[in-house]
């Protein structure tokens, strides 16, 4: 009888794929594996996407000194994320791994490092700027939460016999 719930791998390495997967699937938008580990990853990006979708609006506005370039102190407004979205960011960079930008064959290393200069944790950006707003716009259009991510089966996997599945972004 196979172990479905385990998949044959110790506790830290079983959350270690989970947490690779999901990030892979939050940052590329869809991966190929065996079907039980996709059952699995959708469970973590369903959970991951529904917590960034509930909190992504919350935004506070504080005022700031900042020396400008002359050197005088002057008056900012700046958004900053409210405590709600700050333990969101917490709770998302906790289940993924930090992934990186990657620089594209035309960019030039100026552009690149300019594009990239502000942006700490590309992934949680990713999903708190991209992919929730889409989805909770969605859920508002459609009526309905969740559904995010789907599974495909494949067939069966060369050699093994596995039964292969790709896990997508709706």
């Amino acid at each position: 009888m196979a172990q479905t719930k385990k998949r044959g791998r110790p506790t830290d390495q079983r959350n270690a794929v989970l947490r690779n997967q999901a990030s892979q699937v939050l940052w590329v938008g869809r991966i190929e594996t065996t079907l039980e580990q996709a059952k699995a990853t959708q469970r973590v990006v369903e959970k991951i996407l529904t917590i960034a979708i509930n909190t992504h609006s919350d935004t506070v506005k504080v005022e700031k000194e900042v020396i400008n370039s002359k050197g005088v102190k002057v008056k900012k407004t700046v958004l900053q994320d409210g405590p709600q979205k700050l333990d969101a960011r917490r709770k998302i960079m906790a289940k993924t791994y930090d992934l990186h930008e990657v620089k594209t064959k035309e960019e030039t290393k100026r552009a690149f490092d300019k594009r990239t200069k502000h942006i700490n944790h590309p992934l949680v950006e990713k999903i708190f700027n991209e992919l929730a707003p889409r989805y909770a716009k969605r859920a508002k259009e459609s009526g309905q939460g969740g559904g995010y991510t789907r599974v495909l089966k494949l067939g069966p996997r060369r050699g093994d016999n596995a039964e292969m599945a790709i896990l997508e972004l709706v």
